[in-house]
């Protein structure tokens, strides 16, 4: 039987621990066996790890991580936090023997500081993937998807991707059928469509209160409907296109246009989320040339489709 082994660290995220477990759990072989069989371990048996809100006692040390098929690393609450002596060698140790690896949200902190996600595409919850990056330039970190699939290593985005990631393991392992089963027990699709960028809050870059971009910025949000060249906004601003972009980048980091084409988005994705607008009367009411303009931007930025951001994100009482 296929063993996975949850490695436990302290400040382990409750979600990140129960997910695999769950999943994993519930996979069933064709002739009802059990498809899998999981430990949970932390640095020592028996040891006591804080889990927010509760504590739990892990029945497996780090000596269980050489007996698995695939280890999975949750997150912690404070993904600063060093790893404890001897985790580092046990996963290096793990993954020479050829063991799959997975990262379960920030998980990915703990397994980028082994160094095994070295020169390798990663991801995790899109908030800390600037940090992520940071702390381990050696590691792509793409934070548009749900997980990445290197094979051997593995690693998934915040809270629900870990369901994404663990079905498609599964997959991987004993085929769709068997994956198919355990994802309606999980109450999920099999697949979700989109990344993890239609979750991502796209906050505009900020200016400075009191900052000489401060009145066009909101003049660009009061009219992003409208038909905007560079040239109408540097007519507002009072100066010259020249001037205008080195100001605004100067004080957003960003273009008047990109600047724009963002809050457009912005836009979309709440009028989307709160009305039965059709996508044609959306791309209009945004500041879209057309819908197809409209389309390939919102793909471009969110990374799914207006009508499947609608799907996933409109509420029950939405006004028509």
């Amino acid at each position: 039987m296929h063993t996975v082994a949850v490695l436990v660290l302290d400040q382990v995220i409750p979600f990140d621990l129960s997910a695999p477990i769950d999943t994993f759990g519930w996979a069933r072989l064709p002739d009802g066996r059990p498809a899998y069989r999981t430990r949970v371990c932390s640095v020592t048996a028996g040891a006591e790890v804080s889990a927010g809100a509760f504590t739990l006692r892990a029945p497996h040390g780090l000596e269980a991580l050489a007996e698995a098929d695939t280890i999975v690393l949750p997150g912690r609450s404070d993904p600063s936090l060093p790893l404890p002596p001897g985790v580092a060698d046990a996963l290096r140790a793990a993954a020479a023997n050829g063991t799959r690896i997975a990262s379960v949200c920030v998980g990915a902190f703990v397994f980028a500081a082994t160094g095994l996600l070295d020169g390798l595409r990663a991801t995790t919850h899109w908030r800390a993937a600037g940090e992520l990056a940071s702390r381990h330039p050696a590691v792509t970190v793409d934070p548009n998807v749900l997980y990445v699939d290197n094979g051997q290593f593995l690693t998934s985005a915040g809270a629900a991707a870990a369901l994404d990631m663990c079905l498609h393991m599964i997959r991987r392992d004993h085929g769709s059928a068997v994956a198919a089963d355990a994802a309606r027990l999980s109450v999920m699709p099999l697949e979700r469509e989109g990344g993890q960028a239609q979750f991502i809050v796209h906050a505009q870059p900020p200016a400075p209160a009191g900052t000489t971009m401060e009145p066009l910025l909101a003049w660009l949000e009061e009219n992003a409907e409208r038909e905007l060249t560079l040239e109408a906004i540097a007519v507002e601003a009072g100066t010259s296109t020249r001037t205008l972009n080195r100001r605004f980048r100067e004080q957003t980091g960003t273009t008047p246009l990109q600047w724009l084409h963002l809050a457009r988005v912005r836009r979309a994705q709440y009028l989307l989320e709160t009305t039965t607008h059709t996508v044609e009367r959306i791309a209009v009411q945004a500041g879209f040339g057309s819908p197809t303009a409209f389309r390939d931007r919102f793909k471009r930025v969110v990374g799914t489709s207006p009508q499947a951001y609608r799907r996933a994100f409109r509420g029950a009482g939405a006004a028509a």
